[in-house]
């Protein structure tokens, strides 16, 4: 899924993205099985997405960042795009994962159970989606390396590190949903995909989290 395709909804359609940061923590914190991890990766995946877009910002209309400027504006447009579907996918991701642990709960022979398998699979790709996403992520950041404003060279740098935060975060919940799938031959394919996304998302963060290792 990229940045330019539709997704469950912008910012301003997400659960998550309503809340505050103190209520978002809360619901985090609280005895629940959502949101959880898939949310956090989410979430984590946003906040990547919006600190690259305020290095953009401050880049734009800069006159010795004039040769880039057009595609500074297009950054700009996608970095938004991905904020609003990352918030999406974590809402999607709590959803499936709600929605997982209901069905399994119930007992043996309960008809409820015949939806397992749509929640499992969903559980799989809301996750999935967002890997796909901070891969295409950290693709974008390492493109605005040297065409930004000088100052803010540690905030691309936390933005790519924090793709790639949420690339193996995404990648966890992957793994622990991925063999619920009653398909061995979907659980396989998920799981080189998302590994390789991982693998990838990684070479594309390298200089910024060799930038945030720097001094020690």
């Amino acid at each position: 899924m990229g940045f330019g395709q539709a997704a469950g909804g912008g910012e301003g359609a997400s659960a998550l993205g309503g809340m505050t940061l103190a209520g978002l923590l809360r619901a985090i914190a609280a005895k629940s099985p959502a949101p959880g991890g898939g949310a956090v990766a989410g979430a984590v995946g946003a906040l990547g997405a919006a600190l690259a877009e305020m290095v953009v910002a401050y880049s734009l209309g800069r006159r010795d960042l004039a040769a880039h400027q057009s595609g500074l504006s297009e950054a700009q447009r996608r970095l938004a795009r991905a904020r609003g579907m990352f918030l999406a996918l974590a809402d999607d991701d709590a959803e499936a994962y709600g929605r997982v642990n209901e069905l399994m709960r119930l007992p043996e022979g309960d008809p409820r159970r015949g939806g397992l398998a749509a929640a499992v699979e969903a559980a799989v790709t809301a996750p999935m989606s967002v890997l796909a996403l901070a891969a295409e992520l950290a693709a974008l950041c390492l493109g605005l390396q040297d065409k930004t404003n000088p100052r803010l060279v540690s905030d691309l740098e936390i933005a790519g590190v924090l793709a790639h935060a949420c690339a193996r975060s995404a990648w966890c919940n992957v793994r622990v949903n991925a063999p619920m799938l009653a398909d061995q031959g979907r659980r396989a394919a998920v799981l080189r995909e998302a590994a390789g996304l991982v693998r990838l998302t990684g070479e594309r963060c390298a200089w910024a989290e060799a930038g945030a290792g720097a001094a020690l």
